[in-house]
């Protein structure tokens, strides 16, 4: 059932809501870019206030082409940009804070995660555009991470928010990514010092194949709604959730700790497969999905809404910025960031 919502905080928008959808806002049609960001800037106020209703917001007709027009919009969109720490997927580069959403092959699917979830501070809003649709496929999927943390086994919660979660990340040349790339650094003590500074501990499994371990809370509170929300990459780099004929292959290629990535609740326990399935069902009961249309956008607040990607065929080119930046510190963690074991 389709519904279409306006409310005071809201004004000067309409809303479509339709069950398995995320929210859409269709826009006027413009003849130029400046008359888009005009009304964009003028309706900022409703579009933000819709998006900590929602998680996120689509905004469908606006004449977004490419990388400049893309750049536009998001000028109207997010006052700050943030930066891609910690890197962990291809991405391309077009300048200006605008990047591709993500150069992994079109037949491998992303499960949703909050970006940059294991780092000290992160983008709080992302913004993805449509250049090219696909043919099928390729739906940038969304989740309420609020409705997530409500869902999910109170003991499995209860443990979460008591130990934290660990980040174990294995990086060469072979899989995974180079931590010359990921920390954007040429030599190790560039990498060093970032891992001092953020709360990673690390050790050199060779001259170019660096582990490093870190612990974060796997719950937060939107520092402007004051709502907690699921915040992790927990069960998205968990070995379970890999396919099983890839596990195996990286297993046997580079041993059980020596994944690309792996986790573990902050204690260093291993769930078990049981309790990870539960979380990707979670995951696959809040996800919502919309086919991208040449131009449209759709704006993500990156706290209490997890994003992901479908498989596709076609071309597909979609953008995607990142902003206002928030630190976990103010964000009430329910575990500190630390380079150790809770409990130890």
């Amino acid at each position: 059932m389709t519904t279409y919502t306006q409310s005071p905080a809201t004004a000067g928008i309409t809303v479509v809501r339709e069950p398995g959808k995320p929210a859409l806002v269709e826009t006027p049609a413009f003849d130029t870019m400046a008359e888009a960001t005009a009304w964009l800037s003028d309706r900022l106020p409703a579009i933000r206030a819709e998006l900590h209703r929602s998680g996120a917001v689509m905004l469908r007709g606006l004449p977004v082409t490419d990388t400049e027009t893309f750049a536009e919009a998001r000028d109207a969109l997010i006052a700050r940009r943030a930066g891609y720490k910690e890197k962990a997927t291809p991405r391309s580069d077009f300048g200006e804070g605008v990047f591709s959403s993500t150069d992994l092959p079109a037949a491998q699917a992303i499960r949703l995660h909050n970006e940059n979830s294991y780092t000290l501070d992160f983008p709080g809003v992302l913004l993805f555009g449509c250049v090219t649709a696909p043919e099928t496929g390729g739906a940038t999927t969304v989740g309420d991470m609020r409705r997530a943390l409500a869902m999910l086994p109170r003991d499995l919660v209860d443990r979460f928010a008591e130990a934290g979660w660990l980040l174990v990340r294995n990086y060469s040349d072979l899989a995974g990514m180079p931590w010359r790339k990921a920390f954007s650094s040429e030599e190790p003590a560039g990498a060093e010092e970032y891992c001092d500074a953020h709360a990673i501990g690390y050790e050199w499994l060779d001259e170019d194949t660096l582990r490093t371990r870190q612990r974060r809370s796997a719950i937060i509170t939107h520092p402007v709604t004051g709502e907690r929300s699921w915040f992790n990459h927990f069960a998205f780099w968990n070995a379970r959730s890999l396919d099983e004929d890839v596990r195996e292959v990286l297993t046997d290629t580079f041993g059980a700790d020596g994944l690309p990535f792996d986790t573990r609740l902050g204690d260093g326990t291993a769930l078990t497969d049981a309790e990870v399935d539960a979380i990707n069902d979670v995951y696959q009961a809040v996800t919502l999905r919309e086919s991208w249309q040449a131009g449209d956008l759709m704006l993500v607040d990156n706290i209490l809404c997890a994003h992901g990607r479908e498989s596709y065929t076609g071309d597909r080119k979609i953008l995607v910025a990142m902003g206002e930046p928030v630190r976990l510190s103010d964000c009430s963690p329910t575990t500190a960031p630390s380079t150790t074991l809770y409990g130890r």
